[in-house]
Order: structure tokens, then C-alpha cells, then sequence
């Protein structure tokens, strides 16, 4: 493995852990009310169109960043419905 694909692998790591703490505190609290639905409508599009462009031109590294993120997004779903 090259050093390029380690750095994005790496990015794409750190992109997805950034979501980590989001969604332990609304765990902890039981409470998403503070979070935006309409933000977090586009952000599971985006994250899902990056993740259709990555499969489509084969690149490990979006896949797998955008894999991670999209469940982290859709568990802050889970989450904004269950604990309304």
C-alpha cells in the first residue's frame, strides 16, 4: 500500500471518528433535539453521492470514508427519531 492511499485511509478515518462523539452525547442525554433534520438530510445525501462517485471510480479511500460516515449520519437518524 502507497503512501497516498494510507493518508486519505488516514483522513477518512479521523473524518469518521469526528461524528463519534455526536452521537455518544446524544446516546448519553437521549436527546437530539438540537439536531438539525434538514442538515442532516443533506449531509446523508452528500455523503451517499460521494459514496455512488467512489464505488463508480473504484477509489478505496472515498468508499471507505464515506461507508463510515454515511452509518455514523444514518445512526444520528436512528437517534433524532427515536429520542424525539
Amino acid at each position: 500500500m502507497d503512501y497516498i492511499k494510507i493518508l486519505g485511509l488516514t483522513a477518512g478515518t479521523i473524518s469518521s471518528v469526528a461524528f463519534l462523539p455526536q452521537v455518544i452525547r446524544i446516546w448519553k442525554l437521549k436527546s437530539a433535539k438540537d439536531l438539525s433534520l434538514n442538515m442532516l438530510g443533506l449531509l446523508i445525501l452528500s455523503v451517499g453521492m460521494w459514496l455512488a462517485y467512489g464505488i463508480l471510480v473504484k477509489d478505496v479511500a472515498i468508499i471507505y470514508t464515506n461507508s463510515m460516515v454515511l452509518a455514523m449520519c444514518l445512526t444520528l437518524l436512528f437517534f433524532k427519531f427515536k429520542f424525539k
